[in-house]
């Protein structure tokens, strides 16, 4: 029982706070090479990963607009089971036979999926299990100013809410790319164009 007792409280915030996603990063899931994260040993922060070994290329997606991550966690006294699920939509606007191919080839896998928010926090969805398209929709529009691009929807199922990763950010200093790179050892980030 000493691993649900709470640990520690939390006030009223203020709302200095955004919403939304800046940017996407999907990784190949790999059963022979899974990602292995290592925890942050900060007291009440043992659930932010410090750094993650076994990726090798993050494949990065800029998002502006709608697009939203949530997390639902069910929990169940009957069964003694809780699981969070984890549930990513995005647009990407513009259609390509490249970015098509792109949209398949995401359908197909299960990717893990790192979460860049407009407030520049990062987070690690479907780290075990990876994270599957439920529903995409390739889209030319009716009228003139209808969307022309591609929404994908996501979802994992993983025993815990999206880590957070520790990238080193600060108030007012937004991350980069390279800082990211401090946490996923030994991958390269493949930004558009490629």
């Amino acid at each position: 029982m000493p691993g649900c007792i709470l640990t520690n409280s939390r006030p009223e915030s203020c709302k200095e706070f955004v919403g939304g996603i800046k940017t996407v990063y999907f990784i190949n899931y790999s059963d022979s090479t899974p990602l292995v994260p290592a925890y942050s040993v900060t007291a009440g922060q043992e659930d932010s990963i410090t750094t993650i070994t076994g990726a090798t290329s993050l494949y990065k997606y800029d998002l502006k607009g709608a697009n939203s991550f949530e997390q639902t966690i069910t929990s169940s006294r009957e069964n003694g089971t809780t699981f969070v699920e984890q549930t990513l939509t995005f647009t990407i606007k513009g259609l390509d036979a490249v970015a098509t191919k792109q949209m398949k080839l995401l359908a197909w896998g299960r990717p893990h999926v790192v979460i860049k928010t407009n407030a520049n926090n990062f987070f690690i969805a479907g780290l075990r299990h990876g994270m599957d398209v439920t529903t995409g929709l390739i889209a030319n529009g009716t009228a003139m100013g209808d969307l022309v691009g591609y929404t994908m929807t996501l979802v994992g199922m993983e025993a815990i809410p999206a880590n957070h990763l520790n990238v080193g950010q600060t108030a007012g200093n937004p991350s980069t790319d390279a800082q990211l790179l401090t946490v996923f050892t030994g991958a390269t980030i493949v930004a558009y164009p490629v």
